[in-house]
């Protein structure tokens, strides 16, 4: 704790114009409205600063209270980001799907430009589905309202399960996949669907973001009395300063990285239900090149 200003003149300890007029104010006597402010030696905390005058027997004085609001402050920046991303999000198919259907209205469209246009529009259709029941269940866990149904796992199956799922696509850009499961780690104690969505966005990523021709490593291994299952892809990698925000709702990383078709909210339920499970999910980026998700669980 910084003793170094007690006892010292308030003047000589803060040097606010802000916090001086308050306290100038207080000190004559007339009320003083609250004032937000950053103050100069931490312009990265934000404050409300509000000052009071004190009756003190013949004479007068004034107190200042400073109220630390720079959480409530980021707090609300995340909801309007929240908000601006999801109306960005929606507006895309629905300008899409009511330009097909005003397309479609007039008579002089043929049968195969209709056939085209009913295809975008259910495409875009889905899209926004999937974007609404991303949120819905983002809300579910953040309320907690999805229970555990914990089951002793079989890792090889989940695996296995989980890139039949994807099997077409990887077949079509002639990529390779392979499993190494650890003989101490082939068992895990998980809810077997919500840890079938977490492997399934985390290989979707990995998938989509490879090139051709190139990798996908799926790995399970205990240490330090933890299971970690790692999805590795072949892809460009992420830059190292987005590796501590992947994770965040809509947080868009390097545009190499960017997916068209997704919702922005894939590893968002990912770090949710790894949570959930009482473990923890991470990114990194592979020396041989792109990147690296583990998620980590009790042993």
């Amino acid at each position: 704790m910084d003793t170094s200003s007690i006892g010292r003149p308030y003047v000589e300890v803060v040097r606010h114009p802000d916090i001086a007029a308050q306290l100038g104010t207080a000190l004559r006597g007339q009320e003083v409205d609250s004032r937000e402010m950053a103050l100069t030696r931490d312009p990265g905390r934000t404050f409300v600063a509000r000052a009071a005058p004190v009756a003190r027997g013949g004479g007068g004085g004034a107190v200042l209270v400073l109220h630390d609001i720079t959480d409530l402050r980021r707090a609300d920046q995340i909801r309007r980001d929240f908000v601006a991303n999801v109306s960005h999000e929606l507006r895309t198919p629905l300008t899409a799907i009511r330009g097909y259907v005003e397309a479609l209205l007039d008579e002089r469209s043929d049968t195969s430009e209709t056939k085209r246009f009913l295809e975008i529009i259910a495409r875009q259709s889905v899209r926004m589905e999937r974007l609404v029941s991303d949120l819905l269940r983002l809300a579910r866990l953040d309320a907690r309202q999805e229970p555990l149904d914990l089951a002793s796992c079989d890792v090889q199956q989940l695996f296995t399960t989980v890139m039949g799922d994807v099997a077409q696509t990887v077949e079509s850009k002639r990529q390779r996949v392979t499993m190494d499961v650890q003989p101490d780690a082939s068992r895990v104690s998980v809810d077997p669907s919500k840890m079938h969505d977490v492997l399934r966005n985390l290989v979707e990523n990995a998938v989509n973001y490879s090139p051709e021709e190139a990798t996908i490593t799926l790995t399970a291994n205990r240490r330090d009395g933890a299971i970690s299952l790692a999805v590795s892809d072949s892809g460009p990698g992420i830059p190292p300063e987005d590796l501590s925000r992947v994770f965040e709702r809509f947080y868009r990383v390097d545009k190499s990285r960017s997916r068209p078709g997704g919702t922005g909210l894939g590893l968002a339920i990912v770090k949710h239900l790894v949570e959930l499970h009482g473990g923890r999910a991470t990114a990194e980026n592979r020396p041989e090149g792109g990147a690296r998700f583990v998620v980590t669980l009790p042993g």
